[in-house]
C-alpha cells in the first residue's frame, strides 16, 4: 500500500466525509474514492460503510486503522526530523487551536519565534474530533482550548485569553432582533451535538440543561466550524460562542447576540504531562510573560 493511499484512508477513517476529506487532502473526491476502492480490492473486503447520508467504517475498516495509525505517524515523524535536521531546525512544537481567534494570539506566537529561532512552531485549527485523544496519540504537543479541563494525564498551563458569550442565530430567527438572551431561552431550540468530549467539558462550555432544569436539545454531530456555521446561518440550529469569533465572522446572514448568564471561557495551554519538554515550557513562559489578551 503506497503512502498516500495510507494517508487517504486515515483522513476519511477520521472525517468520514468524502468531501471533507478530499478538502484536507488537497485532492477530488474522485482521487479519495478511487484510492478507498483500490484498497478494499486489495484486503477484499469493504472498509467504509457508504449511504447516501453517512460513512462508517466497517469492522475490517476500523482494525485497518487502529494497525496503520502509529505506523504512519512514525513514517510521518521520521521523514519530517529528517527534513527539519536539514534546514538547521532542532525541534518542532505542534500547538492545536480550538478558539478560532489564532491571529488575536500572533504576539505569542511572535515572541516564541523571536525567542527560539531554532525551533519550528506549527498553529493549527482543530476539528472538534477528540482533541485530548489528538494529544494522547501524540498528534499535537500542546492544545489551545477551554476550561476547565480536567484529565488525570494533562497539564493546565497559563490562560491566553478569556471571553466573554454570544449566541449565533440566522438573521431571519425569532431571537435575531433580541439584544440579548439568557440561557433558559436556550431550550427552545435545538443545538449540535458535540462528538467525542467528555461531558463536564462539554457541559461548560454549552450546559446540558437550563437553571430551570429544561433540557437543551443537541441534533446530528458537527465536526468542523464551517459546517457549524453554515447550519447557524440555514437557521436549523442556534450556537454559542466565546465573543472573539465576531470579529472573525463577518457575515450577513448572522446576528451575533450577547448572552447574560453563561459565564466567560478561557483558553489556556494544555499538554501531556509526561510529553513535557523544554520547548513546551518555554511556549507557557512565554505566554506567562505576555500575560493573558484583553480585548
Amino acid at each position: 500500500m503506497e503512502l498516500r493511499d495510507i494517508e487517504i484512508f486515515l483522513v476519511l477513517a477520521e472525517e468520514l466525509h468524502f468531501g471533507r476529506s478530499a478538502e484536507r487532502l488537497m485532492v477530488s473526491q474522485a482521487r479519495v474514492s478511487q484510492a478507498i476502492r483500490k484498497q478494499e480490492r486489495r484486503i477484499g473486503a469493504a472498509l467504509f460503510e457508504r449511504t447516501s447520508r453517512t460513512v462508517r467504517l466497517t469492522a475490517v475498516g476500523r482494525q485497518l486503522r487502529d494497525d496503520l495509525q502509529p505506523v504512519y505517524a512514525g513514517l510521518h515523524a521520521s521523514v519530517e526530523r529528517a527534513r527539519l535536521t536539514a534546514r538547521g531546525v532542532t525541534g518542532r512544537l505542534r500547538v492545536g487551536m480550538m478558539p478560532f481567534n489564532l491571529v488575536d494570539m500572533y504576539p505569542y506566537w511572535k515572541a516564541f519565534r523571536s525567542r527560539h529561532p531554532q525551533w519550528q512552531l506549527e498553529i493549527r485549527q482543530l476539528t472538534y474530533v477528540d482533541p485530548f485523544g489528538r494529544l494522547r496519540d501524540d498528534e499535537m504537543d500542546v492544545l489551545v482550548t477551554w476550561l476547565p479541563v480536567e484529565e488525570p494525564d494533562l497539564t493546565v498551563g497559563p490562560v491566553l485569553c478569556t471571553d466573554p458569550r454570544v449566541l449565533a442565530v440566522a438573521a431571519d430567527h425569532e431571537l435575531a432582533q433580541h439584544t440579548s438572551v439568557r440561557l433558559e431561552m436556550f431550550a427552545d431550540f435545538p443545538h449540535v451535538a458535540a462528538p467525542t468530549m467528555p461531558d463536564y467539558w462539554e457541559d461548560s462550555y454549552l450546559p446540558f440543561h437550563t437553571p430551570q432544569g429544561r433540557p437543551i436539545e443537541r441534533v446530528q454531530p458537527v465536526t468542523n466550524a464551517e459546517e457549524l456555521i453554515n447550519r447557524v446561518g440555514m437557521g436549523e440550529i442556534i450556537h454559542s460562542f466565546p465573543r472573539h469569533v465576531t470579529r472573525h465572522w463577518g457575515m450577513p446572514n448572522i446576528r451575533w447576540i450577547p448572552v447574560t448568564d453563561l459565564p466567560a471561557l478561557s483558553f489556556a495551554l494544555i499538554w501531556r504531562t509526561e510529553a513535557e519538554n523544554e520547548l513546551i515550557a518555554a511556549l507557557a513562559a512565554t505566554v506567562r510573560e505576555l500575560g493573558a489578551l484583553r480585548f
